[in-house]
């Protein structure tokens, strides 16, 4: 059980304790508030959607690059490897934001993290605008990875309080679907203008920071659903998980591991995987198929609400290993159909892996302690994206990329599998 949680009330000097609160209650450090509290006024539709609207639009920046990396290679001379630590750099953007700001808006306030998250996506896509060469690319990539690591804890946690009462379900679908959704639509948008745009490694990133303006001024109107501590403590915190949350996170966390080590594949390898290997140099195609494997992930994510909760990190597994085998043997025989059919069973096991696991752990996690336990989670989801691909690139150096890349596909399947028997081993250990 958490401990009580102090119970705020709006003065003209900000948010205070109560003075007649009983004094084990009065004298924590924490000034918190119930989600029921806190957020029942500010619930609507409305303020439910901006939210979901500014996470879709943050996340499309973060994998907008995908389809435009042939244009980097050939402009800068750049390797696979190069595409690779641009990615690297990009995740590490995002740990870091998640480690240093994870807990910020537990304390201070969903918003300031926000506009902040904001600003820094801003800050990316202009500074890719004007990029002249590796240093800017590197550097606007670290920034964007610092807006979605913020992104990524913040604004879940923000959709869960503003969701409409009674449907609680339709807030995480909607967190994780504007999520994965954001990170589907990027590449396609970005393929699309650059196929066709004479400025190819320009106009994508001017759309995207035109739609970071409209999603900030909506942003504004939407009121604030966590009161501030008295004395917030924004220090980089040590990830720890609280005692009730811990059964549920650990398979989360494991499966999570398996299935964003695919979504780290499709993002920074199968462009390359397409274009060097299978010839497809069109930047719609790469980035339409990339796109295709987050938006199977959003249509998993709506399916799995209609799926029993008992055996479905299980289903996800076993359909990750479906899918992920598909597209090993599409590699193999360089089948682009094959490598479709293979993308959308992958995509939708991702799916139901990430819903699955992100809904058990928000229901977890104490109210006051929800942003923390999500951020810690994306933590191992990033991780599980960047350390994998780094090998990839570093492999692909020095060897051919079709047999890195099928032989990467063997080891995901592999995990997966071992994932599976975790599972299933630990059903039977129950009693």
């Amino acid at each position: 059980m958490a401990g009580p949680v102090r119970t705020c009330v709006k003065t003209s000097a900000g948010w205070t304790q109560p003075p007649l609160l009983p004094s084990h209650v009065r004298d924590r450090k924490t000034c918190m508030t119930t989600t029921e509290q806190t957020t029942e006024s500010v619930r609507g539709a409305l303020p439910f959607a901006t939210a979901a609207f500014a996470f879709l639009v943050t996340m499309m920046g973060t994998t907008m690059p995908t389809p435009i990396y042939a244009f980097y290679m050939q402009a800068y001379g750049l390797s696979q490897l190069w595409v690779t630590v641009i990615y690297a750099i990009y995740a590490g953007g995002v740990v870091a934001a998640l480690l240093i700001t994870g807990t910020w808006s537990d304390q201070i306030g969903r918003k300031p993290p926000l506009f902040a998250g904001l600003a820094f996506a801003l800050a990316s896509s202009l500074l890719f605008a004007v990029s002249q060469g590796l240093g800017a690319i590197l550097l606007a990539r670290l920034l964007s990875g610092l807006s979605a690591g913020i992104f990524a804890s913040t604004a879940t946690a923000m959709i869960m309080d503003l969701v409409p009462l009674g449907r609680e379900k339709l807030g995480v679908l909607t967190a994780t679907a504007a999520n994965m959704g954001g990170l589907g639509l990027g590449p396609m948008l970005a393929g699309v203008v650059a196929n066709g745009a004479a400025a190819p490694m320009v106009t994508p990133y001017l759309i995207h920071a035109a739609l970071l303006c409209i999603a900030g001024l909506l942003l504004v109107t939407v009121p604030e659903s966590v009161a501030r501590v008295a004395r917030p403590d924004l220090s980089p915190q040590r990830p720890a998980l609280p005692r009730e949350v811990v059964p549920a996170f650990i398979p989360a966390a494991l499966l999570a591991l398996a299935a964003f080590m695919v979504a780290g594949f499709y993002s920074a390898v199968v462009p390359g995987f397409l274009s060097k290997v299978m010839g497809l140099h069109s930047p719609a195609l790469i980035g339409v198929l990339t796109g295709f494997f987050f938006i199977c992930s959003t249509l998993g994510q709506a399916l799995a609400t209609h799926l029993p909760a008992r055996g479905q990190l299980g289903q996800s597994c076993a359909m990750l290993i479906v899918g992920v085998g598909t597209v090993a043997v599409a590699f193999q025989g360089e089948w682009l159909a094959l490598l479709t059919v293979g993308t959308l069973t992958t995509g939708m096991g991702h799916g139901f892996v990430f819903r699955s696991g992100l809904g058990a752990l928000g229901q977890a996690a104490p109210a006051h302690r929800r942003g923390g336990v999500i951020a810690l989670y994306f933590v191992v989801c990033y991780l599980a994206i960047s350390v994998p691909v780094i090998g990839v690139g570093l492999l692909s150096a020095a060897l051919p990329l079709k047999p890195v890349s099928v032989g990467f596909a063997a080891l995901s399947v592999a995990f997966s599998f071992a994932a599976l028997l975790w599972l299933r081993r630990g059903a039977v250990a129950r009693p």
